[in-house]
């Protein structure tokens, strides 16, 4: 029951923003309000409903680390592809250490703590 209505609730969000980002230009923008904010969202919304206020909380405070992780891995990414020396596949591949390492570095650090 609970997959039936995470997909639901998804489904329903991803569609919002689909709308959303169909209104916004540049196009390319509108990628920011792809399934990532969707499903965070409706994952967000089942633990509140299943697990309570606390446990969804540190949740949230996962997906924020994740993201800054994230957010790392893109700028080494950026970096190494403007040089030139390197191709996508192999760049992204091989600066995927570099997320995981900061984002269970983030979780080590601040992540172990409930609200």
């Amino acid at each position: 029951m609970q997959e039936l209505l995470r997909f639901l609730i998804g489904g329903i969000v991803v569609s919002a923003f689909a709308a959303l980002s169909d209104m916004l230009s540049p196009k390319s923008f509108a990628g920011l309000f792809g399934a990532a904010p969707s499903i965070a969202l409706a994952t967000l919304t089942l633990a509140i409903v299943h697990s309570g206020k606390a446990y969804a909380a540190v949740e949230a405070r996962s997906m924020v680390m994740g993201a800054a992780a994230f957010c790392v891995y893109a700028a080494c990414c950026s970096r190494v592809l403007m040089r030139g020396r390197h191709s996508a596949l192999a760049a992204t591949v091989a600066l995927l250490p570099v997320w995981f390492a900061l984002g269970f570095a983030l979780l080590w650090l601040f992540g172990g703590r409930a609200a």
